[in-house]
Formats: structure tokens, C-alpha cells, sequence
């Protein structure tokens, strides 16, 4: 059974530090060191301290990306509150919009500078990956992105006044966040020790089957959830839009691998 200590760290007088914050910051600093490293070990054609002059502008964009999405799906309570837009610590981003906004980034920053794209998609990737593990431990502290009620062994206690009005009833709700960070785990060491080894030399699959993995994930974890911002014909918005993604990610692929299979029968 998981109980969360509240969402607050430490105050002194009306000056609060969040887990929530704590956690996000962390999960930055791995997601960055995770993709030094991994330059390090396996791209060693590239110089490691690019990823940490092109992380800055990615963090940014993806911050940016994940506040504006998630303020867009619920625009109707922002613009009746737009003090909130930026108080981020109290949760409310979404991981489309800091993938979409974090690649928008990176694309704009490694072409000013001419690096190579693909090759920093997948780099990222792996960072990427372990950072959303480590991240969706914030919504534990805030008690939020649950699923359904259970009594199971895994099992969430969620205090009334965060649950839906619907399920004010139950106590225990499914913890996603953890089988989400689980999910995240697996899909980097499939990354590390599966996908890279069967398609060396290929740049841009690891980006791509990270994109198409992880929709996948998220797809099946939203099938318990109960908290989506906005559903589209009682599809919530988050399995659409992953839907979408897993679909660029199988493309991707494909296009990469039918013109390594084209070079190769160009060299050949």
C-alpha cells in the first residue's frame, strides 16, 4: 500500500518547497546525465559536453511544451485562473507536450549548430525514458494521475478531497504513476540491450522505438486511469494523441530502415 506524505517538503512561513518540484529537478539532472553518459559509452564520435550545451534549450522548450499542452486541454479553467499557468509545482504538465516542445528544441539548437539530429534524438531517448520514470514519482507526492479503485496489494491511498466526486466512496485507488515508472524502466533497458543491438548504425530508430514503446505503455496505462483532462468522444485525449505518436514512431522506422536496406544495396 502506497501513502503519500503530502505534497509539501518544508515551509518556513509562507515559503513552501514542493516534492513535486524536488522530483521533477531530479528526474531533469538524470535524464541529462543519463544521455552524458550514454555519449560517453556509445557515440563516442561525439564530444559528451554537447549534451550539456543543447540541454538547457531543451529543458526550456520542454517545460514550456508540457505547461502549454496541459493548460490547452484544460483551457476553460485557465483562463479563469490565469495566475496558474505558471505555478507548475503543483503539477498539471504533460509529457506530449515536453516531448513535442523538448524536440522542437533540440532540432532548432542542433541545427543552428550543425549537429547531427537523429543521432541526439537517440541520445535522448535513453534520458528521456529514465527521467519519466523517475518523474512520475511526483504525481505520488500530489496524489494524482490514479486509476481505478482497488483493494489489491498495490494499492494508493488517495485522501477525499482529491478524489473524483464520483469515487468519493473508495479509499484505494490503482497507483498508474507506479506502473507507469515500471513500464519506463523495461522500456529503456529494451532500448539499451534489445533495439540498439539489432539496428546498429541506424540513426534515428532508437528515438523512434522509444516514441512507438512508450505510446504503447501509456495506451494501455490509460485504459485504468480516471483523471484525463479532456476525452474526445469518451477517448481521453492522452491515448490519441499516443495513438498518433505510435504511428510516427512505426513510420519512422520503416523509412530508416528502407534507406539503410537502399544504401546498403547502393555500396554493395
Amino acid at each position: 500500500m502506497f501513502v503519500s506524505p503530502g505534497d509539501i517538503f518544508f515551509s518556513i512561513g509562507a515559503f513552501s518547497i514542493y516534492y513535486y518540484g524536488i522530483i521533477m529537478a531530479l528526474s531533469l539532472l538524470l535524464g541529462v546525465l543519463v544521455a552524458s553518459n550514454i555519449t560517453k559509452k556509445l557515440y563516442p564520435e561525439l564530444n559528451s559536453e554537447i549534451i550539456y550545451d543543447i540541454s538547457p534549450y531543451i529543458i526550456m522548450c520542454g517545460i514550456i511544451g508540457a505547461r502549454l499542452y496541459y493548460c490547452l486541454l484544460s483551457s476553460e479553467y485557465y483562463l479563469a485562473h490565469p495566475k496558474e499557468i505558471i505555478q507548475i509545482w503543483q503539477g498539471g504538465i504533460s509529457i506530449h507536450g515536453a516531448i513535442i516542445g523538448g524536440l522542437i528544441g533540440g532540432i532548432l539548437y542542433a541545427k543552428a549548430k550543425k549537429l547531427p539530429i537523429l543521432k541526439l534524438c537517440d541520445i535522448f531517448s535513453y534520458g528521456l525514458i529514465l527521467g519519466q520514470a523517475l518523474g512520475r514519482w511526483g504525481n505520488f507526492f500530489n496524489s494524482e494521475a490514479f486509476g481505478l479503485p482497488t483493494d489489491n496489494f498495490f494499492k494508493l491511498y488517495i485522501p477525499i478531497y482529491k478524489r473524483p466526486i464520483e469515487y468519493l466512496q473508495y479509499n484505494f485507488f490503482h497507483p498508474t504513476f507506479l506502473y507507469e515508472s515500471i513500464l519506463d524502466i523495461i522500456i529503456f533497458f529494451i532500448l539499451l540491450f534489445v533495439v540498439r543491438k539489432l539496428t546498429k548504425n541506424i540513426d534515428g530508430i532508437i528515438f523512434f522505438s522509444y516514441l512507438t514503446m512508450y505510446s504503447v505503455a501509456r495506451i494501455l496505462i490509460e485504459q485504468i486511469r480516471i483523471d484525463s483532462v479532456l476525452n474526445i468522444f469518451g477517448i481521453p485525449i492522452a491515448q490519441i494523441v499516443s495513438l498518433a505518436l505510435f504511428f510516427v514512431g512505426i513510420i519512422g522506422i520503416f523509412i530508416l530502415r528502407l534507406k539503410n536496406e537502399s544504401s546498403r544495396q547502393t555500396d554493395s
